[in-house]
């Protein structure tokens, strides 16, 4: 099996990448967001544009 961002061959400890900074960059993909599929669902624009009018009006 070879890691998803580099190709190298798998280690054990961190599979399914070959090292603990693919792992990483993995997870800062996720976390920004890089894998989100984008959506062309007009309900789903209308949470989004509720949640950020929720989060516009909370004190900071």
């Amino acid at each position: 099996m070879s890691c998803p961002i580099c190709a190298n061959e798998t280690d054990t400890r961190y599979k399914p990448f070959c090292s603990r900074r693919c792992a990483d960059i993995d997870l800062s993909k996720w976390l920004g967001g890089g894998y989100a599929l984008p959506s062309n669902d007009p309900e789903d624009a209308e949470h989004l544009a509720d949640e950020i009018e929720k989060q516009a009006q909370k004190p900071h």
